[in-house]
């Protein structure tokens, strides 16, 4: 069974930082890159960063550019999004999705996503 886990939401003060882990299980995980997305309240969600596990590059979606570093480890089969100098406008549910990474530019695409997690709340307070 596939199973992409998040964890390491909350909530946090403005300028504060918050890492969340995207644990993977049921598919060989350096086959697939990572992706994170968010939902804002009332808005479509949209690709935050991804990483592809098998060479380590990675996207970045231009607002959070110098502020969120994702990673991977793979002897653990999990993703990290550090996000640093948080912002109100950062609150959202993150999810991780896994995607096989012929997607050329389009890391940002939904469809592109085999599997999803549950999502993990960030909220950030002003």
């Amino acid at each position: 069974e596939v199973q992409l886990v998040e964890s390491g939401g909350g909530l946090v003060q403005a300028g504060g930082s918050l890492r969340l882990s995207c644990a993977a299980s049921g598919f060989t995980f350096d086959d697939y890159a990572i992706g994170w997305f968010r939902q804002a309240p009332g808005k479509e969600r949209e690709g935050v960063s991804c990483i592809s596990t098998s060479d380590g590059k990675t996207y970045n979606a231009d607002s959070v550019k110098g502020r969120f570093t994702i990673s991977s480890d793979n002897a653990k089969n999990t993703v990290y999004l550090q996000m640093n100098s948080l912002k109100p406008e950062d609150t959202a549910v993150y999810w991780c999705a896994a995607a096989r990474p012929d997607f050329g530019s389009f890391w940002y695409n939904l469809d592109e996503y085999d599997y999803w997690g549950q999502g993990t709340q960030v909220s950030v307070s002003s």
